[in-house]
């Protein structure tokens, strides 16, 4: 086989196989979960249910994790002006992970009145996984800070996870990984090659071997021949 279509079949090969892998990669589970909140507010306790909703898309090393409110928590007594309210959560890690991931987002865009439902901006942070293996992210705790006072929203009623994926721990996160170097080792030996390369490597050894000895019988023609004289 020529080197080109050795090349070619094996460029097809690792298509084939990467499109395997691809095809064979489960894909992220996610589910809107409705989150019964608690909140502790300068006014008193109130309560809320909103669906939340938690994507994460690859970034880098890690996910991007975006975390949604579909309805609106708890409420000001006063209207609340454009950028006076800041909004932060933590998404709690389970499965393959452990700890919590917070995550923020802008403040409000737009007044919001007084005694209604405010809604939450969506939320993002980087998740970077430690280990790898199926991981999920379940709502925790909401906190709004707003006019110099601070709200915390708690889930009461043990919110299932929102999403799972299915991650691989980062390089250097789980102990070092086998490194590979190019050319010659500290041995000195070269680089093993396949049989057709060794086959051509012999070949034309073989070729030099065979010049070498015509060079030397067409040497020594001519010495015999001054000899003769």
């Amino acid at each position: 086989m020529s080197y080109r279509k050795r090349t070619a079949a094996l460029a097809s090969v690792a298509a084939l196989a990467g499109s395997a892998v691809l095809m064979a990669a489960p894909a992220a589970r996610a589910e809107v979960v409705d989150v019964n909140y608690q909140c502790k507010t300068p006014i008193g306790d109130k309560s809320a249910v909103s669906p939340i909703d938690i994507k994460g898309v690859p970034s880098g090393d890690g996910y991007k994790v975006t975390m949604s409110w579909q309805k609106g928590v708890s409420s000001s007594p006063v209207e609340l002006g454009k950028g006076a309210m800041n909004p932060s959560a933590t998404i709690e890690l389970g499965g393959a992970d452990s700890g919590t991931l917070q995550v923020s987002g802008p403040a409000n865009q737009e007044a919001v009145p007084a005694n209604t439902p405010i809604k939450i901006n969506d939320l993002t942070g980087t998740y970077t996984p430690k280990k790898s293996g199926k991981v999920t992210f379940t709502p925790g705790v909401l906190t709004i800070k707003a006019l110099g006072t601070t709200t915390t929203c708690t889930p009461s009623n043990s919110p299932g996870p929102a999403l799972t994926l299915d991650v691989k721990a980062a390089a250097g996160s789980g102990g070092g990984t086998p490194q590979s170097g190019t050319g010659s080792d500290s041995g000195g030996e070269l680089p093993q090659t396949g049989p057709e390369d060794s086959a051509i490597a012999l070949a034309t050894l073989g070729g030099t071997v065979l010049l070498t000895g015509a060079a030397g019988t067409l040497w020594l023609t001519r010495r015999n021949r001054t000899v003769r004289h």
